[in-house]
């Protein structure tokens, strides 16, 4: 017989190793939302600047002769302008006192390479503006807009700065006079790729994956609730149906860079579809995301109660009546459950986008399926390679997008 004393002390030790447990599940969860926490922390820390850009106001002078055009000029003159020359006077006359050359090739580095394509739109947009002096605001360089927003640490010696310590008094300088200034980046979300940091966007990319994923959901959704239909109302149970059910199994299981393959070595090499193009794209994220969906679509019927078609059988409806009029509205929510998790996993996909050469620069926007185009994850993957400070911004920016 087992005293009372022995039996209290053999709860209290139960007792005891529960509360442990308790503890050890909460310290689990704490320590993964810790963790959590660190990585959004870190990510927005490096990203949020990624939304504002700098620019500075510079009085620019469109004068024929800098621009090198003829006294009557037609738009394709204005098109091709000598543009550049046009904007280094203007940001020169910042500097009244800057005669040196080498001043001079300090200051021209403080605005974006690419500003000269604002003067130029201006002025298609305005001709009128021919011959006056206008105030047009154009792009800092990235390495200005750092400086602006504190991510340069000033105390670094000169060698181990991008910009040296006159352009850094010439910053000062535009500051003091507010000729340089913060403001939203709208550009980051409407423009593409670029090989500059400042003029560089996310807006090709997020066409691009949309249209990826509209290619996706149109082939698979209706192949995959189709299959699911089959097998699981209609197929009848013997080996071969097995047979299938295990293979879809498998396809579910299979490493996405497969299908990366597939799709270079099927429908570029052999249907010589279009590279880069959210079509073929679609097509492989299809293939990746159809196991998922069969495989839920197929949970979400066997779990309708059988007695919904029997009822409908029972008044009278044929079985395909059944099938389509009862079973599958009810098990719709599911599937569409199912649905977005493909989707959601296919818009994360890198490696077979890789494979099928949208890994490649773009800089336009795509307007169709058809046309060559970026997704997010991989214009993630292309900005993470770079060590550019603008594109580490840029790169925790699209991950919080």
């Amino acid at each position: 017989m087992i005293s009372s004393a022995e039996q209290q002390k053999r709860i209290r030790k139960r007792y005891a190793a529960e509360r442990r447990f308790k503890l050890y599940g909460v310290g689990a969860l704490i320590a993964a939302l810790l963790c959590l926490v660190v990585l959004l922390t870190d990510i927005c820390s490096r990203g949020a600047t990624a939304f504002f850009t700098t620019k500075l106001t510079v009085p620019v002078s469109f004068d024929t002769e800098t621009l090198s055009l003829p006294e009557s000029p037609t738009l394709a003159d204005l098109e091709n302008a000598d543009y550049y020359t046009t904007l280094n006077k203007a940001v020169y006359s910042l500097f009244p006192d800057a005669v040196e050359s080498s001043d001079k090739r300090a200051i021209k580095t403080l605005v974006s390479p690419l500003a000269s394509m604002t003067l130029r739109q201006h002025l298609l947009e305005n001709p009128d503006d021919l011959g006056k002096t206008i105030q047009v605001t154009v792009l800092a360089h990235s390495d200005v807009d750092q400086l602006v927003k504190g991510n340069v640490d000033r105390t670094l010696p000169e060698a181990r700065r991008k910009l040296n310590d006159k352009q850094l008094g010439y910053v000062d300088l535009l500051q003091r006079q507010g000729t340089i200034f913060t403001t939203f980046n709208w550009r980051f979300f409407t423009s593409g790729d670029s090989r500059m940091p400042e003029m560089a966007g996310i807006g090709g990319a997020i066409l691009g994956s949309l249209f990826t994923l509209l290619v996706t959901l149109l082939l698979s959704f209706p192949v995959a609730v189709a299959a699911a239909v089959y097998l699981e109302q209609f197929a009848p149970k013997n080996k071969w149906t097995a047979l299938i059910e295990v293979n879809i199994n498998n396809l579910a299981a299979v490493p996405s860079i497969v299908f990366g393959l597939l799709g270079l070595g099927i429908f570029l090499n052999y249907f010589e579809m279009p590279r880069s193009t959210p079509l073929v794209g679609g097509v492989v994220l299809g293939l990746r995301a159809l196991p998922t969906i069969i495989v839920s679509a197929r949970a979400a019927l066997k779990a309708v109660p059988p007695s919904i078609k029997e009822g409908a059988l029972a008044m009278g409806a044929s079985e395909m009546q059944a099938i389509f009029h009862h079973v599958l509205p009810l098990a719709l929510p599911g599937t569409l459950t199912g649905t977005i998790i493909a989707l959601a996993q296919a818009l994360g996909e890198t490696a077979p986008l890789l494979m099928i050469g949208m890994v490649a620069f773009i800089v336009d926007i795509p307007t169709s399926p058809l046309d060559p185009s970026s997704v997010l994850p991989v214009q993630i993957f292309l900005w993470a390679e770079s060590a550019e400070p603008g594109f580490v911004e840029k790169t925790s920016a699209a991950i919080m997008t």
